[in-house]
């Protein structure tokens, strides 16, 4: 039942890599995909987004230079490669869409998947 269904976390040692996909249903697959993560006791933060046409991409800094979030259009899919991961990447993280872009990158997503833990060890 779910629209967007997140696979491949995993446990790592700290520098190596993941790469996380989110399979969205049509309706799902929306205008703004992003990835989001929540660590324990902390709250939900935004990591990355990808537009329509894909040419628009987002980070925050934190991973920026190490992840790289891309959207299969044809099939309905959106990744997120997880380079020289860290301790501090260890959360699980959401696949999500929203229909458009509004207020701030974090705001107004209206899809969300169970989400897929991932673990960094040192």
């Amino acid at each position: 039942q779910e629209q967007l269904d997140e696979s491949g976390g995993g446990l790592v040692q700290a520098g190596g890599s993941l790469r996380l996909s989110c399979k969205a249903s049509r309706r799902a697959f929306t205008y703004e995909m992003a990835w989001f993560r929540q660590a324990p006791g902390k709250e939900r933060e935004f990591v990355a987004s990808i537009t329509r046409s894909g040419r628009n991409r987002f980070y925050i800094p934190d991973v920026e230079g190490r992840f790289t979030i891309s959207r299969d259009i044809d099939n309905f899919m959106v990744a997120l490669q997880m380079n020289s991961l860290k301790p501090e990447d260890t959360a699980v993280y959401y696949c999500a869409g929203r229909s458009e872009s509004r207020g701030l990158r974090d705001q107004f997503y209206d899809y969300w998947g169970q989400g897929t833990q991932v673990t960094v060890s040192s």
